[in-house]
């Protein structure tokens, strides 16, 4: 009995005990005279500490830069241990002053090319010939036939997905971009109906398909250790490259690309493949249905 009058004189306090002027209450309820619970503003003192102290941070950040570090022994080292990236250093500076020295192209003026420029002996001979020009456009899709084929293989038969993976994203990003830009068929274009796609069709020039389709082809050789069909392929690439500048088939910004996007696609192809197996959710290829 006492217990239970103990605990109802504590309730009775607890509900009587006044709230001070300046309390804090939750979504904006209202204090006893009518006022709004407010957030307390910070003070002047404060906000100049709290500068004060970011001043502070950013200095000593400043002061303890890693470059006031380096000796000289540091900078030589650089040379000496890096010499790629010290290359790059020369030639980003090299660029620069060619970019902004350099005569724009006029607006009706055809591109410049150095690849067309390093080509012109091999298109007047070809021009020249036009059999030989079919010859050799005909052995180009053969060699496309050959990156389709091995391509497939790794998914249909080996049950590797990755190049497939690799080849769906590149060809589907070659579309949007060479919709996007759609740029002029370069001047004294050498074309062949056994070319591909044959028969002479339209075709987008940005950026090269047959390039990016043989990296990536050359990329899964070199991961299954296959190097000596890898040698063959990236040696029939670089042929294919001399012919299709020399035919204008491409601008050589089209196959330089090319190159870098069957890397890229062919590395998102295996980040896509990690990310399935890490999901749980990866699917092998044998029971893929696309």
């Amino acid at each position: 009995m006492n217990g239970a009058s103990a605990t109802l004189r504590s309730a009775r306090n607890r509900k009587a005990k006044p709230r001070p002027a300046n309390a804090h209450l939750p979504n904006g309820a209202h204090l006893p005279n009518g006022a709004v619970a407010r957030r307390p503003q910070d003070s002047p003192d404060m906000i100049k500490k709290r500068s004060s102290s970011t001043a502070n941070d950013i200095c000593c950040r400043v002061g303890n830069a890693h470059f006031l570090k380096w000796r000289a022994g540091d900078v030589l080292g650089v040379l000496r241990y890096h010499p790629v990236p010290c290359a790059f250093a020369v030639s980003l500076l090299f660029f620069m002053a060619v970019e902004y020295t350099l005569r724009m192209i006029p607006p009706m003026a055809p591109p410049f090319d150095l690849g067309f420029v390093a080509t012109t002996a091999l298109h007047q001979l070809l021009a020249a010939r036009p059999a030989l020009n079919t010859v050799l456009a005909g052995l180009n899709t053969v060699f496309v036939a050959m990156q389709t084929m091995y391509i497939l293989w790794t998914w249909l038969i080996e049950g590797r997905p990755r190049s497939t993976i690799a080849a769906l994203f590149m060809f589907t990003c070659r579309g949007i971009l060479g919709y996007a830009t759609q740029l002029p068929l370069p001047e004294g274009f050498l074309g062949s109906g056994a070319d591909f796609p044959v028969g002479n069709v339209s075709f987008f020039l940005f950026y090269s398909g047959h390039v990016a389709a043989s990296v990536i082809a050359s990329l899964d050789m070199k991961r299954m250790e296959r190097w000596e069909l890898a040698y063959t392929f990236d040696t029939l690439n670089v042929l294919q490259v001399i012919r299709l500048l020399t035919t204008r088939g491409h601008y050589t910004i089209d196959l330089a690309v090319g190159v870098g996007a069957g890397i890229l696609f062919d590395s998102l192809a295996g980040k896509y493949e990690d990310s399935k197996k890490t999901a749980g959710n990866y699917v092998k290829a044998q029971n893929m249905v696309i």
